[in-house]
């Protein structure tokens, strides 16, 4: 039971205490209304928004951009991480050029993405993958580059080549560092994703959040910013379900 309570219950205390907190203040004035609203306000904006249906379509063209972008830029950094730590060639050829790439701030590339590949979506998915291909290939690469090599000579003495010694051996021993880029990348692609969004589109939670602003609408600002979070969460949490399911063998990932 008090193993249940911990697991359960002690995390969700503090952000509950802190709505409490949040409407008292906001009940007695020590804050302005049209600053920082209450929350139930913001729970009736939401509501409002949902049933008009206006909510819906934001988030559908919001998690479309991440999801694309997420897919492009994973793939193209998994590849790139198992093919440099696999092979010294690959590496030699292809690091240098990516780590000059990595050190540019991704999100400074906006107005030449725009420039580029005009204000459609596929410039806001240029850089949603652009973000998330990096934590996931430095992790990747650190991952295979970290495989016990112990565990490599005996994979080699059962007869394992190519294909089944990355299986067996090298993809297992990778997939926690594998799952931290994921994990990581999964952060990048939320804030890219916000300030993509935040400029030159007309649909999005970014454009939604810049439109109220421009009217003075903290609610649904605020709506904008709890719905990021809480996509963010969700997204964490089916990325830890996935590796504790993915690393069962792992003694650190039983519990």
């Amino acid at each position: 039971m008090k193993k249940k309570f911990q697991s359960q219950l002690l995390p969700w205390i503090l952000p509950i205490l802190v709505l409490g907190i949040w409407q008292i203040t906001s009940m007695v004035g020590i804050v302005s209304p049209s600053l920082f609203p209450a929350p139930t306000v913001v729970l009736a904006s939401l509501w409002e928004m949902l049933s008009s249906g206006e909510l819906l379509e934001h988030i559908q063209i919001s998690l479309y951009r991440a999801f694309v972008g997420l897919i492009i830029g994973g793939v193209i950094g998994l590849i790139l991480g198992v093919l440099n730590g696999w092979s010294r060639v690959s590496f030699l050829t292809f690091d240098t050029s990516i780590q000059m790439v990595r050190n540019i701030p991704h999100l400074a590339l906006l107005p030449l993405a725009i420039v580029w590949m005009g204000i459609g979506e596929t410039s806001k998915i240029f850089l949603v993958a652009l973000g998330v291909m990096f934590p996931i290939y430095i992790n990747t690469l650190h991952g295979i580059r970290s495989v016990d090599p112990g565990f490599i000579e005996m994979g080699k003495m059962y007869g394992l080549r190519g294909w089944q010694l990355f299986r067996h051996i090298y993809l297992p021993g990778a997939l926690p560092s594998i799952f931290v880029g994921f994990r990581y990348a999964l952060g990048v692609m939320w804030l890219t994703l916000i300030v993509a969004e935040t400029i030159a589109t007309s649909e999005g939670l970014g454009y939604l959040a810049m439109n109220a602003r421009q009217f003075m609408q903290t609610d649904v600002i605020i709506v904008t910013v709890l719905l990021y979070a809480l996509f963010g969460k969700l997204a964490d949490v089916i990325a830890q379900f996935g590796e504790k399911r993915s690393l069962r063998w792992h003694p650190n990932y039983r519990n």
